[in-house]
């Protein structure tokens, strides 16, 4: 069996988020098994054309050819060069529509991550709104050119179920999405958490992120230990001015954007993920909080973890935030939530169980 990825990004080559975690993960875990593997994204700066990650041999296509279907031939020809027997997509994406020109007669499955309608990408840009030309190009792209391609793909997820009736009802579906979950590592057990009260963040410090929420959130409780994970990539004076307020605060750090390892460390040592962002699908974040033993405070509650498993701060203001911490620190509730949490994601997304569920996909789709 060869698989093919398609993706906007790869953890490994370039700028990454979760979505870059997640197909270097599925398809690290596929190429850990013996699976021919293959990823291909759109070119970003210093991204190699050709490179290995992972077990996973990753090709970065021109960006303009990505861009626009009428220069599909060049993307297309690489889709063929591959030779998959399935292409899945990692959310629908001119990726999709450009692999399922090349390879017409091959197997393709789509998983959708984080379908977003035009109001979901004015929060995005927040502060800076989209123009009206560009809302209207984005309806061609992704509710007509990409919507097809995802009702002409072979097979249909969703990584999250609440998600499951957004992406029928967006991209006009002829059937609702099964399930199919990200993986993430689950060690057998959680390791010792830290003395003191230990809150953190993991995420990119953008407008949709809210970091400097997460400050203040930090300011209200002196005594309660505070770590900022992540960087603004694309703005140096911003980075450096949430460096610069977490500096004057003496219980907040600032370590960084860090890697896998040292961000599992701290996150076992953490009793609580709090999560500032406007909008999430189901994020990563908050399946590592849960692996590693810690409540979710989050204002989106994707498929009620923080509901469920810590605390969801329902109006997203600093009051509603600094109540649910309150809330969970009482009496130590947030070990109880915790530990509920950290059972379902042992359950419903350990690597292993996730993996074999993705061959079982490809095992059927080729049946078909």
């Amino acid at each position: 069996m060869r698989v093919c990825f398609i993706s906007t990004e790869i953890a490994g080559s370039g700028v990454y988020g979760g979505f870059g975690c997640l197909t270097r993960d599925i398809a690290g875990g596929l190429a850990a098994r013996g699976i021919d593997t293959y990823a291909v994204i759109p070119c970003q700066p210093r991204t190699k054309p050709v490179q290995t990650i992972q077990g996973i041999q990753v090709l970065s296509c021109p960006i303009d050819s990505y861009r626009d279907l009428k220069n599909s031939r060049p993307f297309a020809a690489v889709f063929r060069m591959i030779d998959a027997d399935v292409y899945h997509s990692q959310e629908p994406n001119i990726g999709t529509c450009l692999a399922q020109i090349g390879e017409p007669q091959k197997k393709h499955v789509v998983t959708f991550q984080d379908p977003r309608t035009i109001e979901d990408w004015r929060k995005q840009w927040v502060p800076h709104r989209p123009s009206r030309l560009y809302e209207i190009r984005f309806q061609l792209a992704y509710q007509h050119k990409v919507g097809r391609a995802a009702r002409d793909a072979d097979a249909r997820y969703c990584q999250a179920k609440f998600i499951i009736d957004k992406a029928t009802a967006l991209y006009r579906l002829p059937s609702r999405p099964g399930f199919l979950p990200n993986p993430i590592e689950v060690p057998d057990s959680c390791g010792p958490k830290a003395s003191e009260p230990t809150v953190c963040f993991v995420g990119r410090w953008n407008a949709i992120k809210r970091p400097e929420l997460f400050i203040e959130l930090a300011s209200c409780f002196p005594a309660v230990k505070f770590i900022l994970m992540g960087e603004d990539f694309n703005d140096a004076d911003h980075d450096a001015e949430i460096r610069r307020r977490c500096a004057q605060l003496g219980n907040i750090d600032a370590p960084g954007w860090l890697a896998p390892a040292e961000r599992n460390q701290l996150l076992q040592r953490s009793w609580i993920l709090a999560n500032t962002s406007t909008k999430e699908c189901l994020p990563v974040s908050y399946l590592e909080a849960c692996a590693h033993g810690c409540a979710v405070l989050s204002h989106v509650n994707s498929d009620d973890f923080p509901e469920e498993f810590g605390y969801w701060a329902r109006k997203g203001d600093l009051e509603d935030y600094r109540r649910g911490l309150e809330i969970l620190l009482e009496n130590n509730r947030w070990r109880e939530r915790a530990e509920k949490g950290y059972e379902y994601v042992k359950d419903t997304h350990e690597f292993g169980k996730v993996i074999d569920q993705h061959v079982r996909v490809y095992e059927e789709v080729l049946s078909q």
